[in-house]
């Protein structure tokens, strides 16, 4: 018989351990830019080495995604998400604990990447190794544990902040760690492989590896040289390819690690352009709206004036988990872009903005998130079979990690280095976001229309269970295209080999 733990096949226990192995690095990727400058006094840390410390540890959350589908073809799954917990904690004491930047940066790279190893590991079997019941909680978990956990990022920042300490939290972080695997072990059902006849794709990860590093080492190194030299700009160019190189291998390759072909009918494209474009504009506004307002509020009541993005996260869960097994899933989706839209434009028109213009696009940008990402990853994940979801949310997944985390530095960059005051150059990186998500947002209804998605598809979720894609995605741009098929390319329902 298979070894179990005692609460192994308990959803709310197997949620708890999903919530507690997501939440410590996703908190911190929104709390550690406020907390930077007291970390790096009392470690002696340069801010190259702190701008280092954040590059590295989004460029560990981007790669994980990739090398958690490979460890999990071969090796198995149960086994290693004790592992990854393991990891997490050890990455989080090493942290916690840090008298230099290398042991600080050694230990907040390992939380990164292992959050990410473990959300492509631990999520996917929540959504389908329960029955289709559960599928409206799950939603909502993972809503509030990826984008829930974000938001409230800057209120806890202002809490350490205005105390002037940082280790509390690094400590806390180190609990639900523990936690997690706690719940990991208690959890714990003796999964085999995934696919151990699967072909090993060392050159997927080698790409995803030095492309991750490479091009978020270059961003973390624009701003404290405030200029486009070779040591920033080179990195960040050569990542950048490799990122796309990988793409287009795994597209071409015909036993590929991750799925680029599969996703490349109307309804996954679509998805996938809403989750970058929302992740690539709402980041950056949350953070270039707390650089301008640093100095004209106290760390504590600048962490109060982002306390509605949470809000919004929670309400557009909860909508979410209610709407998101009907039709009105992909109107919702565009929902939440109208609201980022709304939410970016408040703070963008006027910097620095005043109190009630910042609640009120602080909230709509909580709501804009909440209703985009975990919503656009359905919409992808409902076009293939329910075996390939753990592909789909890796490579969405590593997409949304480079749109977050490298845009970021690459607009506070603009911020200081563009117009005549950093308050000028601010504003002119928020019309950036504005753009970056009204593009998108344009972008994803053409690429409906095009496709002649007239009345958009409700996901067959019983089908979808039983191991048949939840919907029929048309082939990109079917409306325009005289030889295309209504019935989305072959492969599109397919679970590819690795």
């Amino acid at each position: 018989m298979m070894r179990k733990g005692p609460l192994a096949g308990r959803y709310p226990a197997v949620a708890a351990m999903v919530v507690a192995a997501l939440a410590p690095y996703l908190v911190l990727s929104s709390t550690l830019d406020p907390l930077l400058p007291i970390i790096s006094k009392e470690l002696g840390m340069s801010p190259g080495e702190a701008s280092l410390a954040e590059g590295l540890a989004n460029a560990g959350y981007a790669l994980g995604t990739v090398l958690s589908v490979q460890l999990a073809q071969h090796l198995p799954q149960r086994r290693m998400l004790i592992i990854y917990a393991s990891i997490l904690v050890i990455g989080s004491v090493l942290a916690a604990t840090a008298t230099g930047p290398v042991q600080f940066i050694l230990g907040h790279v390992l939380q990164g990447l292992c959050t990410s190893l473990l959300l492509i590991a631990a999520v996917p079997p929540l959504v389908t190794g329960f029955p289709p019941t559960k599928l409206l909680p799950t939603a909502a978990v993972l809503n509030l544990s990826i984008f829930g956990a974000v938001a409230l990022g800057p209120l806890i920042a202002g809490i350490q902040a205005d105390h002037n300490g940082w280790r509390p939290l690094f400590w806390v972080v180190t609990g639900i760690a523990v936690l997690a695997l706690l719940l990991a072990l208690l959890t714990f059902e003796d999964v085999p492989p995934a696919d151990p006849t699967a072909t090993r794709s060392p050159v997927a990860v080698a790409l995803a590896t030095a492309g991750c590093v490479a091009a978020f080492y270059g961003a973390s190194q624009l701003l404290p040289h405030q200029s486009l030299d070779a040591t920033a700009l080179a990195p960040l160019i050569v990542g950048v390819a490799l990122i796309l190189i990988l793409l287009i291998q795994q597209y071409r390759a015909k036993r590929p690690l991750l799925i680029v072909r599969p996703l490349t009918s109307t309804l996954p494209v679509a998805g996938i352009v809403v989750a970058m474009s929302a992740a690539a504009s709402s980041l950056p506004a949350i953070v270039l709206t707390g650089v301008v307002l640093r100095d004209r509020h106290s760390p504590l009541d600048l962490g109060l004036l982002f306390l509605p993005e949470f809000g919004g996260a929670v309400i557009a869960a909860i909508v979410f988990a209610n709407l998101f097994t009907t039709r009105a899933l992909h109107y919702f989706a565009l929902a939440g872009m109208l609201s980022l839209i709304a939410g970016i434009a408040l703070i963008a028109v006027s910097i620095p903005p005043g109190t009630i213009a910042t609640l009120v696009g602080t909230g709509l940008i909580g709501i804009g998130v909440g209703a985009t990402v975990t919503p656009a990853l359905f919409i992808a994940g409902f076009s293939l079979r329910n075996a390939a979801l753990q592909r789909v949310f890796a490579i969405i997944e590593l997409l949304r990690a480079v749109a977050a985390f490298m845009i970021t530095p690459i607009l506070l960059y603009v911020a200081m280095t563009v117009g005549d005051s950093p308050a000028a150059g601010a504003q002119t990186a928020l019309w950036v976001c504005l753009g970056l998500a009204v593009g998108g947002t344009l972008l994803a209804v053409a690429l409906y229309a095009l496709g002649g998605v007239r009345r958009p598809p409700s996901p067959a979720v019983q089908r979808w269970f039983t191991g048949e894609p939840a919907w029929t995605s048309p082939p990109l741009l079917a409306a325009i295209r005289p030889n295309a098929t209504r019935g989305g390319p072959p492969s599109a329902g397919a679970t590819p080999s690795a």
